[in-house]
């Protein structure tokens, strides 16, 4: 005779699901929303949000300051997405293929922890909520997403920063990139769900053009 599992069990199955979603939602917020531009900027005397394209991030920060004193901010803002990530998959049980990509049970937890440290990146609970645009946020946690795919935008980027002297041009082809190089070692819907992260970076875009055309 069929017998229902008691509901203790189905508790602590439920416990047990939840916990790589709140520390994958809740570190990867509080991860993302450390204003690695603001504190370097801050070393130097200004505030990157009063200046330039007002964006707290690396671009803004190079124009600034140049490419060496840069580098903390690209790096720091990439080890955000990369270390939210990296926690998601150590606590949901590090499923991943044999390229290293993520899949199973470890796929919601890592994705959302991706797109929580976008979102504190955006909006950092540490800096006033007025936060950056979460490109190499995105690109850090796509990292521990999809090592392969990864990596095969990066060598986009260098050839094409190559061929046309341009590492701006480079670095909007290897991200832009990356959703079809991901084809190449995931489903379809783990591609869908790469593209709506890389929304939250449009809609980032789309807010600031919307700010650069209201008086101030």
């Amino acid at each position: 005779m069929y017998r229902m599992a008691p509901r203790s069990a189905y508790l602590t199955r439920w416990n047990e699901a939840m916990v790589p979603v709140l520390v994958a939602v809740i570190g990867g917020y509080l991860l993302g929303s450390v204003p690695v531009a603001v504190l370097v900027a801050r070393a130097y005397g200004f505030d990157p949000r009063a200046v330039g394209d007002r964006n707290p991030g690396f671009w803004n920060m190079k124009e600034q300051l140049g490419w060496r004193a840069a580098v903390p901010v690209f790096a720091g803002d990439m080890l955000k997405g990369t270390f939210a990530a990296l926690a998601a998959l150590t606590v949901s049980g590090a499923h991943t293929t044999g390229f290293g990509v993520v899949t199973g049970d470890s796929v919601v937890p890592v994705y959302l922890a991706t797109a929580a440290a976008m979102i504190g990146h955006a909006w950092p609970v540490f800096a006033g909520f007025r936060g950056g645009r979460s490109i190499l946020t995105f690109v850090g946690g796509f990292a521990v997403i999809c090592p392969p795919a990864f990596l095969l935008g990066v060598a986009v980027l260098v050839v094409t920063a190559l061929v046309t002297r341009s590492f701006a041009i480079g670095a909007r082809a290897g991200v832009f990139g990356i959703p079809l190089l991901q084809l190449l070692f995931t489903p379809v819907g783990y591609v869908a769900a790469t593209g709506a992260l890389m929304c939250l970076i449009g809609l980032r875009f789309g807010q600031a053009a919307r700010a650069a055309r209201t008086p101030s």
